[in-house]
């Protein structure tokens, strides 16, 4: 198997860095997990804050450049486009149509995924929320009507849990990331059974623990919108060539 990924910071696997501090992730996961039955080859473009059109674009060409082909490929993306005023969710659903198109022409096994939702601990979370539901339907028919593999993590209402989330609540947490790839292998027809955490009592956020959230994480990502930068300027996928995956624990 020839196993590429392309997205932004969810399949670049921001969010869940282990002790070495590399950054790991679900797509990582999925490919040791496959590694587990048979010799795989793995590449992953995905950068984060990258918005829809350089993923099925550049990211999606780069991917089916690779000799040999893939065999299977993931996609998400979108999440960044939804976060900015006046998105076009008609040509998200376009966009990601002419991905699936291009793999399917190129005899490529794709996986679309929605994106866990993030939404009900973010400033402006139920424009976002909105946006996602309506995203996260028009793709599963897309999927449905090209028969390729959809996997939702949008409407998995246990991900939503705080357990499963980075300190700037937009991230999955290495739990989150381990729900994600048991979710995928299972797809694929891996047995592999979804993660979950023990959940512990929800607690108020006070004012100075807010104030800090709003200073550590919001703030920093206004600057960028304001400065059009993003936090994947100058940043390429940590796989752009195919390496080897050995096996790793059950994820």
């Amino acid at each position: 198997m020839r196993f590429a990924a392309i997205g932004d910071s969810f399949t670049e696997g921001l969010g869940d860095e282990p002790a070495d501090g590399v950054t790991r992730g679900w797509a990582d996961l999925v490919a040791s997990g496959l590694a587990r039955g048979e010799s795989v080859r793995y590449a992953n473009f995905a950068v984060r804050g990258q918005l829809l059109e350089p993923i099925v674009t550049t990211q999606l060409e780069a991917a089916l450049a690779l000799s040999p082909a893939p065999t299977t490929l993931t996609l998400n993306g979108g999440g960044n486009d939804m976060m900015r005023p006046g998105v076009d969710v008609a040509r998200l659903v376009r966009m990601t149509e002419h991905a699936v198109r291009r793999c399917v022409d190129a005899g490529v096994r794709m996986v679309l995924l929605s994106g866990a939702d993030p939404s009900g601990r973010l400033p402006f979370g139920r424009t976002i929320h909105r946006r996602g539901v309506v995203l996260t339907a028009a793709v599963a028919e897309l999927a449905a009507r090209y028969d390729v593999v959809f996997v939702d993590m949008f409407n998995d209402e246990e991900i939503r849990g705080p357990g499963y989330w980075s300190a700037d609540r937009l991230h999955l947490n290495g739990d989150g990331h381990r729900r994600v790839a048991a979710r995928v292998l299972a797809a694929l027809g891996h047995p592999a059974t979804a993660h979950a955490v023990e959940h512990a009592p929800v607690r108020r956020r006070g004012v100075l623990a807010e104030a800090r959230y709003y200073r550590e994480h919001v703030l920093p990502w206004l600057r960028r919108r304001l400065a059009g930068r993003s936090s994947g300027d100058d940043r390429a996928g940590k796989h752009s060539e195919w390496i080897p995956v050995s096996a790793m624990p059950k994820v």
